[in-house]
């Protein structure tokens, strides 16, 4: 619905109707149309966080983790509305600070992602800031970029000797 509508087409009614549910089924779980959205953002921001913990966990197999993180964009540029509604989410908590906990751990993720390649507070900032905005742009693109395209840019962002 957040793919479709935006954040501000949902109701407790437009919910009960998609899922073919009475309005009190999401009443019942959410007080309040700001509780769904939460958790809504809190899922997909722990879903992203736990694919890159465990990118970065898996044990070295010969491929430069740039190079498995780019095919992780590709893969989750295949499913643009899962990302735009985190986009959606993310502008909507960018309002409500109350909502910032959820990107506040992905952007840790991040960090410690980058932390594998470097020590440099800023350059572990910058890669931070820059893989939203890769994903984000690559939302707007007439031709996303590649998987290749990305790892390039990962490998501007990021040194390129891992640290471990």
């Amino acid at each position: 619905m957040i793919e479709r509508d935006g954040a501000s087409g949902v109701s407790h009614r437009t919910v009960g109707r998609e899922a073919g549910l009475p309005v009190t089924a999401s009443t019942y779980y959410f007080e309040s149309i700001d509780a769904l959205l939460t958790a809504a953002l809190t899922t997909c921001m722990n879903e992203d966080a736990e694919r890159l913990r465990a990118l970065a966990e898996a044990p070295a197999d010969g491929t430069d983790r740039r190079r498995k993180l780019a095919l992780l964009m590709t893969d989750i540029l295949s499913r643009p509305g899962h990302l735009l509604a985190e986009f959606e989410l993310c502008l909507l908590a960018s309002r409500r600070p109350d909502l910032r906990g959820p990107t506040r751990l992905w952007h840790r993720t991040l960090d410690d992602f980058a932390r594998l390649f470097t020590d440099d507070p800023l350059r572990a900032r910058v890669f931070v800031n820059a893989y939203d905005g890769l994903l984000l742009q690559a939302l707007m693109a007439d031709e996303p970029p590649t998987t290749d395209e990305f790892e390039a840019m990962l490998r501007q962002l990021l040194p390129d000797e891992p640290r471990t």
